[in-house]
């Protein structure tokens, strides 16, 4: 039967260990290498530092006056032996020849080879050149130097070749040297894989730690995961590092936020050109929960949340889109305004049906024709004066609303005799909603501020849309106190309302009446007035009429490209 193959070593699945396995080999392959360089290297240096040694010492025996004088002696090996061993034990070298020009021994470190051949090369030395080789003679394989001994003018002269003289040391004891290098080598070695090892160790420990365990296919997919989610949330994700910088957003926050596809990552906040409110929740060292913000274009709902880990590392900020919801509780307030002034009709409606059945009752039938010819005659008068001149059915319904929440409050609504908006002058790319924002939010002010004003408190109101100037005009005037003129600037900042400050400082147009219309309790009405106009590309101002109270005044291009609001007081 075919045996079972055998089961592969499972390798580290999560990264760190990965990395730790490649590293550690990686230390071992550094290690094994430099340490096989040394050695190869401390090797030729061994046998080059060999060869001028007995190069030396050659050249030196050579030039001695004493050999060429024992040279030409009746018994040469007599005289140059001691001579031999005195020198080769005192230079260090196995061994010093010194020999006859046909290469005939005349001193060997063993005497029973005197008179021997010499086992080498002698041609280059003959010629009278010193050289070095690596031969191998009787003591085995030697670095070993052969030079010329001349009969006059010494190793340097011009004489003839008298004798040649050659210096070696053996290979074994170039390699005993050695090896006393390459036990340090090895623990060299062994102490820098030992420090190496450690060292990824410990680096890979933190990694692990890290990455909590996880190999390199579950970072990639968290990594896909994380895109696709930053991605397909539609909230506003951002994330800002210690320093307030921008360290992630996503399309949603780009979008509410109004960054385009301008390149925000690293960028400080303060830099992004947000508002100055938003700009300071942002940088707010603690947590903020549903904070309202406008942007240029947008309300939304803001929450950070510091990221800390025993030290502060940055902050983690949601966004959520409330401009639709904001636009639908506008809506939802002007509603539940309309129905509390049918109410308020009906009942009036009832009072004076029952005013005109008990005349009638009463046998005086003229009174009763007379009283309700009157009333009729007054509220189609102002139907009729409403209809004729302003014929976008959106601020015609807005106009007859208000007049009737404003009679509830006691409060009368005057449409000026200029007020003319006829049909198709208002821009296509106009939003109802936004006409509906601005006019319906500074009425609202308006018929509040009038309301706790002395008697025969009113409200007057401009529309008109001037085709030969190309713009359309908002104006609401209001009886009440007006505004301080410290509190022009900040009016339609979010959030600012005089219901918390003192009465002195009231604005009866936007301050103590900023709980009114879209901005109910959250002091966002004139700050909504503001985006809107912004956004379509007018311009919000805002006075004190002689003798009277508040006067705010919006204006809209007709016709001319939409540009960043203008904002004066």
């Amino acid at each position: 039967m075919p045996r079972p193959p055998r089961p592969r070593p499972r390798l580290p699945r999560s990264l760190a260990g990965r990395l730790f396995a490649v590293q550690t080999v990686l230390v071992a392959v550094v290690v094994a290498g430099c340490a096989v360089f040394t050695y190869l290297s401390d090797r030729a240096q061994a046998e080059e530092a060999a060869r001028r040694q007995v190069t030396a010492a050659a050249t030196a025996v050579a030039a001695s006056p004493a050999v060429r004088d024992a040279v030409g002696a009746a018994d040469p090996a007599a005289e140059l032996q001691p001579y031999a061993e005195r020198i080769r034990r005192d230079t260090g070298v196995d061994f010093v020849t010194i020999m006859s020009p046909e290469g005939i021994r005349w001193t060997h470190p063993d005497p029973a080879r005197i008179g021997e051949p010499f086992l080498g090369h002698t041609g280059p030395a003959l010629r009278g050149r010193t050289f070095s080789e690596t031969y191998t003679g009787t003591l085995g394989p030697s670095v070993r130097a052969v030079a010329p001994v001349r009969g006059d003018g010494g190793a340097g002269g011009t004489g003839p070749v008298v004798a040649l003289v050659s210096a070696g040391i053996t290979v074994d004891a170039i390699s005993a040297e050695i090896s006393h290098q390459v036990g340090a080598l090895l623990v060299t070695a062994l102490a820098a894989l030992a420090l190496g090892g450690a060292g990824t160790y410990l680096l890979n420990a933190r990694l692990r730690r890290q990455t909590h365990g996880m190999n390199a296919e579950e970072l990639g997919r968290m990594h896909d995961y994380h895109e696709a989610t930053l991605h397909a949330v539609r909230e506003g994700l951002l994330m800002l590092d210690g320093q307030r910088r921008v360290a992630l957003v996503n399309d949603g926050a780009r979008a509410l936020l109004g960054l385009g596809d301008d390149e925000v990552i690293g960028r400080p906040v303060v830099g992004l050109g947000l508002p100055p409110a938003l700009t300071a929740a942002l940088l707010a060292p603690g947590p903020r929960v549903d904070e309202v913000h406008l942007t240029a274009d947008r309300v939304v709902v803001l929450n950070t949340s510091p990221v800390s880990s025993g030290e502060r590392r940055g902050t983690v900020v949601t966004l959520r889109d409330h401009t639709e919801l904001q636009a639908l509780s506008g809506e939802l307030d002007s509603v539940r305004g309309f129905a509390e002034a049918l109410r308020s009709q009906a009942h009036e409606a009832a009072n004076r049906l029952h005013t005109v059945v008990s005349l009638i009752e009463l046998g005086r039938a003229d009174e009763a024709v007379d009283f309700a010819t009157a009333e009729l005659e007054l509220a189609q008068a102002l139907t009729d004066r409403v209809v004729g001149a302003v014929s976008e059915p959106v601020l015609a319904a807005l106009l007859l609303g208000k007049a009737a929440q404003a009679d509830e409050h006691g409060v009368e609504l005057t449409i000026t005799p200029d007020t003319r908006v006829d049909d198709g002058l208002l821009p296509a790319d106009l939003p109802p909603g936004d006409l509906v924002t601005m006019l319906g939010n500074l009425i609202d002010n308006a018929i509040d501020a009038a309301a706790g004003g002395v008697p025969g408190a009113g409200v007057t109101v401009t529309v008109r849309a001037d085709d030969d100037s190309g713009e359309l005009l908002l104006r609401v005037t209001d009886t009440g106190p007006g505004v301080a003129p410290e509190a022009a600037d900040e009016i339609f900042r979010r959030g600012w309302s005089t219901k918390s400050t003192a009465p002195a400082v009231a604005s009866p147009s936007g301050a103590a009446t900023e709980g009114a219309g879209v901005g109910y309790g959250r002091g966002l009405g004139l700050a909504l007035v503001q985006q809107a106009a912004r956004r379509n590309g007018g311009t919000v101002t805002v006075g004190n009429n002689p003798g009277s109270g508040a006067e705010f005044t919006v204006r809209l291009p007709l016709h001319a490209a939409r540009t960043p609001a203008e904002v004066t007081a």
